[in-house]
């Protein structure tokens, strides 16, 4: 992969590329806009595959959160770090390397938890760095937020597709129990929904999900064509592609996870399959809302909750401009956030 190729695709600005041997880190910061303001996006640690499979994540991420923001009216760009490692590899001497190369860039790009990063990870970079959010003696955790936004949205969704007013009886698959899937599991089911859930690494979640919540539990490889009204994917992303289009039993898919979508094509393909979308940059915007708030100003919780539960409205309008239109919801969505950042 040509990265300054990938680079100017997307319109991106930096990407930072660090090799720190000392510390055992090697990772990726990519910073796509900062016309609204610094760029925010989590450091994310995965053992990806290649280092072009960490590249074409970074990137798609940091876009995605460029997009995000905007929609969400926080006055910051997009910016996404990850980490190429296993989970059980991590130390804080990483993440204090991670830090120091944050550093870099100058305030252009503050940091955060995301996928296999926490608080406590977010206070060892605080040795390093100030350009961190999301620490535990501020606005803290952010997957409750995240949370709390997918589950309005799936609200949403389920009022424009299913024509439904409340979520009681309606079938919902949740793909990943991490912390955000199960904070949304335990939201659906208070709202009286049917849980079918699936997960990669963690079982003992699903048994919990199970006793807790009275989940059907089902084989990994199953999840995302286990029938139901709505799919909620809340892993990694862009499990909506060809392979896997053909086999969704959904009427919509609004989960958690980033870029669920593979490409424009699957996005059409899924809209010629007529099976609805929410877009995952507006959905998921919860926690990213949440952090912005601890780096803005003195942190308002029940102004960050107002911001979270307006994802409802705009899912709502997206969701019924598509229905409306025939236009797919990622269009619709990108060119609204595209208008804010670029004018």
């Amino acid at each position: 992969m040509n990265a300054m190729e990938e680079m100017s695709k997307y319109r991106h600005e930096k990407v930072l590329f660090v090799n720190n041997e000392k510390a055992g880190l090697k990772a990726i910061i990519a910073v796509h806009n900062t016309n609204l303001g610094p760029a925010i996006g989590g450091c994310r640690l995965w053992p990806y595959e290649s280092y072009d499979a960490a590249l074409f994540d970074v990137l798609r991420l940091s876009r995605g959160m460029s997009h995000k923001n905007a929609v969400a009216g926080l006055a910051h760009g997009g910016g996404k770090g990850v980490i190429i490692a296993d989970p059980s590899q991590k130390t804080e001497a990483m993440f204090e390397a991670f830090a120091e190369a944050v550093n870099q860039l100058g305030g252009e790009y503050i940091t955060a938890e995301d996928v296999n990063t926490d608080c406590d990870d977010a206070l060892v970079m605080l040795r390093k760095t100030k350009h961190i959010c999301g620490l535990p003696q501020n606005s803290g955790d952010p997957s409750p937020y995240t949370a709390r936004g997918i589950w309005q949205g799936i609200r949403a969704t389920a009022k424009v597709v299913l024509e439904r007013d409340s979520l009681e009886g309606v079938t919902v698959a949740v793909q990943g129990l991490g912390k955000v899937g199960y904070d949304l599991c335990r939201l659906l089911h208070n709202d009286g929904a049917k849980l079918v859930v699936g997960n990669l690494r963690n079982k003992a979640a699903l048994e919990r999900a199970a006793d807790e919540f009275g989940a059907k539990v089902v084989a990994t490889n199953e999840i995302l064509s286990a029938e139901c009204d709505i799919l909620a994917p809340c892993a990694l992303g862009a499990i909506i592609n060809p392979t896997t289009i053909p086999t969704l039993r959904c009427k919509a898919v609004a989960g958690a996870a980033n870029n669920q979508i593979l490409d424009d094509a699957s996005a059409l393909a899924l809209k010629g399959r007529g099976i609805y979308y929410a877009p995952d940059f507006v959905i998921n915007g919860g926690g990213v809302i949440n952090a912005a708030a601890e780096v803005d100003g003195v942190y308002d919780e029940k102004a960050v909750l107002e911001k979270v539960d307006n994802i409802y409205n705009t899912i709502e309008h997206i969701l019924s401009e598509s229905k409306r239109t025939g236009e797919p919801e990622g269009i619709i969505a990108t060119r609204y956030a595209e208008s804010i950042i670029y004018g």
